[in-house]
């Protein structure tokens, strides 16, 4: 969880955010497109999620496990396609019927530490597990725009 924690401290507020490894986001982050540390994470209104979530934290290191064992580890991205299997297997929310796709969503639609790494996570990129009020999730994040 270090990595979302940061992401939490940094919060919805002011400029920089997580400096994650010099990711593109697809072009959504306008206004502050000249180059550097601005890359759209606390700027954009809507992003695009999928999501795996489990209420016990030892079903949810496993899924997490098996990202890491056919991507991560290797500092790849996990792909979507990768992810909604995963997430179908694993997912003990409605959405894993449609590989945990829960489409664009708001600030202010999803609770807490939810949307703290929502917001936080870049396009293409995999949240470390974490917990909210609902059990324990990992995220991809697919898009964003304003």
């Amino acid at each position: 969880m270090g990595k979302d924690a940061k992401a939490k401290e940094a919060g919805g507020k002011g400029k920089g955010k997580q400096a994650a490894s010099s990711n593109d986001d697809g072009g959504a982050s306008k206004g502050k497109g000249k180059g550097g540390k601005a890359d759209g994470l606390g700027t954009c209104a809507y992003v695009k999620a999928r999501h795996i979530l489990c209420e016990k934290q030892g079903k949810i290191n496993e899924a997490y496990k098996k990202l890491q064992d056919g991507w991560l580890s290797n500092g790849d991205k996990v792909p979507p396609a990768e992810f909604a299997k995963i997430a179908t297997e694993y997912s003990e929310c409605p959405s894993a019927k449609k590989g945990g796709d829960l489409g664009w969503f708001p600030r202010g639609k999803m609770a807490g530490p939810f949307q703290d790494v929502a917001f936080a996570t870049p396009v293409g990129a995999t949240s470390a597990p974490f917990k909210s009020t609902h059990g324990y999730h990992i995220i991809l994040g697919e898009g964003r725009k304003n």
